[in-house]
């Protein structure tokens, strides 16, 4: 199964670090909530911990929009946890809360399209919508970054199309005037500007 916008996200059932503990969760154990799931290369580099803490420090505001922040690696639970221990100022991610995956046998990577060949995985990131339908995706290389604020305009976007029925055009974020997906609609939006 390959991951694609419009198609429901695959499921999978792995082993993870939540909250300090090993325990087996998968995409379904979330429905009825969005999920951010995001992928990175490897435990103890140097990119990842600044997208984890970022994602880690944005945590309420996640929250606050109904969505299950989710990391996965192909790193083992054990790494996660001793990366968990290390304090920020020594390159670690103590104080994240929300589940890491491990996924050593690179299954869930594969099958999201982000595996490399050299068996890390690109910096792909997921909305998936309270249905369990895949809304956004993005692939970054390695040595890019992900912006958090992105992915909460975006998680405002899913929340709002789906509920008003209308588009977001470029650059909306929550509060402006989104439109309808017509002629007239478009017209209407770019009188507005």
């Amino acid at each position: 199964m390959t991951a694609f916008v419009t198609q429901p996200a695959p499921d999978f059932k792995a082993g993870a670090l939540v909250n300090g503990e090993f325990k087996d969760i998968s995409l379904s154990d979330f429905k009825g909530k969005k999920i951010v799931l995001f992928f990175y290369p490897l435990d103890f580099t140097f990119v990842c911990p600044t997208e984890i803490l970022a994602f880690s420090d944005a945590i309420k505001e996640f929250e606050a929009r109904n969505t299950q922040v989710i990391g996965v690696s192909v790193d083992s639970k054990f790494s996660h946890f001793a990366w968990t221990q290390m304090d920020r100022k020594e390159g670690g991610i103590k104080g994240i809360t929300f589940p890491l995956v491990a996924d050593l046998n690179k299954t869930i990577a594969a099958d999201y399209g982000v595996l490399l060949p050299a068996g890390i995985a690109l910096r792909g990131l997921f909305i998936i919508n309270k249905d369990g339908m895949l809304k956004h995706i993005t692939v970054n290389h390695n040595d890019l970054g992900r912006n958090v604020d992105e992915v909460l305009r975006l998680l405002d976007a899913v929340d709002f199309s789906e509920e008003h029925g209308e588009v977001c055009p470029a650059n909306w974020h929550k509060g402006e005037k989104a439109m309808k997906a017509t002629a007239a609609g478009l017209k209407e939006w770019a009188s507005s500007k």
